[in-house]
């Protein structure tokens, strides 16, 4: 529970309101630094493109979902801007598309979530320009004319922007924020020099991202290519019904009927024809371990000083995993729990068409974070070896074989027995090195755009801190 005394004039600024919102985000103090700032100030609406109109939400429509990517766009959620990963998304259909062109998405925007989590910001990338967005998040579209649009990001998603935003949320089951409640929020303007450094800054990040996501999004079909597995077909191609039929002995271990769909038989039947040895992923030549940890009683501190920072099975999927929260350095076997750079993670739990199975690669970031129980941790020889099994548990191949093995109806989840014996094909050192090591290149490039944006964020802070000087 929070509890703090404001002032009573604090309660007329705001309109009387009585909700807590206004007086906890932090947005009056942020005010008083920003009023005392030297720096002369701006209404947001004044910098964005065509004023009020800069700053929007998306349209309420009914969905039309397609599954060919020929008759379909991209479609962002409020949690998807905020993904490493965008090469599974949903695709909205072309002719909902042609009918509301502002669903678009152009690059350079500031984008915020504003219904449940509030105030959750993504700087759009050049690989994120054209796929359609929800209503759940804002845009905001600085006018080039007037301020860069990495400033303004940066200066919208630092400790003085967020509480900004924030201040404004209502509703108490489910809270929002609309356009017209950050309008008029101030944006200081620190000079030329600052602006710019900080754009480029901004860019430079989201440069280093796009180039590095497009080298994950290719690095399956570039590992299918090198050891010759024939192509799988996408779900959207497959028409006919998904009905196998198997022998009594293959039922022996597992009688549930995913295990034994035809996807999964299709794999094992077209794994063989790869041009190496077919391993599995517990064999001592790709990995030193596999293992998920048991589950804990979390014991929460108050910093880093007191314990590693925590992230959960959702958390590690985020563009930019950014913990909250800290857990005791003194929690029972920590060291299971801790994250180390090389290792691929993944969710042990949860609806086979979310995010369960799908790979992460454990880069500087998330090194030494402290991670949630039900993630499954693998733990390869090196880091070329690290980006191979990454590349093939992406592919359909990783996937399909992966996600057989889940049990359970209601949250279906993989336990070690399952993991250990997923198929993997293993070729010579040569060619996993020319696999694996450009991807594990690429999530240290994702780590080094979180550090660039940092920065760009802490030089906007600071100044603001000194005055504007």
């Amino acid at each position: 529970m929070k509890i703090k005394v404001i002032r009573s004039s604090w309660m007329e600024e705001e309109g009387r309101r009585l909700d807590c919102n206004p007086y906890l985000s932090g947005a009056f103090e942020a005010k008083v630094i920003l009023e005392k700032l030297s720096a002369k100030k701006q209404p947001l609406h004044e910098v964005t493109k065509g004023g009020l109109k800069g700053i929007f939400n998306g349209p309420r429509f009914s969905r039309n979902y397609v599954e060919d990517p020929e008759h379909g766009i991209p479609f962002l959620g409020s949690t998807d801007i905020l993904a490493a990963d965008l090469s599974n998304l949903t695709l909205l259909s072309k002719k909902q598309i042609a009918s509301h062109p502002e669903l678009l998405i152009d690059e350079g925007w500031t984008l915020i979530t504003c219904s449940g989590t509030i105030g959750r910001m993504a700087y759009s990338r050049s690989d994120m320009k054209g796929m359609a967005g929800s209503q759940h998040f804002m845009r905001v579209v600085a006018d080039n004319n007037k301020i860069l649009p990495g400033y303004l990001y940066a200066y919208l998603s630092s400790k003085f922007g967020v509480p900004l935003v924030i201040s404004g949320t209502y509703g108490s089951i489910i809270q929002s924020i609309e356009p017209h409640h950050i309008a008029d929020l101030p944006v200081p303007r620190l000079g030329a020099d600052i602006e710019q450094t900080v754009h480029e800054l901004i860019t430079a990040a989201s440069i280093k991202r796009t180039k590095a996501l497009n080298i994950l999004y290719e690095s399956d079909k570039i590992l299918e290519n090198k050891i010759q597995l024939p192509r799988l077909p996408d779900l959207h191609e497959i028409s006919k019904p998904l009905v196998a039929g198997v022998s009594s002995s293959s039922l022996r271990m597992r009688f549930d009927g995913a295990f034994h769909s035809p996807l999964a038989l299709e794999v094992e039947k077209a794994i063989t024809k790869a041009n190496c040895d077919i391993l599995t992923l517990a064999h001592r030549s790709v990995t030193q371990n596999l293992f998920k940890p048991n589950i804990f009683k979390r014991q929460w501190v108050e910093s880093e000083n007191y314990g590693p920072a925590f992230v959960s099975g959702n958390d590690i999927y985020r563009m930019s995993p950014s913990p909250e929260r800290f857990v005791s350095k003194k929690s029972k076997d920590i060291e299971t729990y801790l994250l180390k750079k090389g290792w691929i993670v993944f969710q042990a739990a949860g609806q086979l068409n979310g995010i369960f199975g799908w790979p992460i690669l454990v880069n500087s970031h998330l090194d030494g974070m402290f991670c949630a129980d039900d993630v499954f941790r693998l733990v390869p020889h090196n880091q070329s070896d690290a980006g191979y099994i990454y590349a093939y548990l992406r592919s359909n191949y990783g996937q399909r074989l992966l996600k057989r093995q889940a049990y359970g109806y209601s949250i279906p989840r993989v336990v070690y027995e399952h993991v250990e014996q997923v198929l993997i094909p293993w070729p010579d050192e040569k060619t996993r090195q020319s696999i694996g090591q450009p991807v594990f290149n690429a999530w240290e490039d994702l780590s080094k755009a979180i550090q660039i944006e940092a920065q760009a964020v802490k030089i906007v802070e600071s100044t603001i801190d000194k005055g504007g000087d």
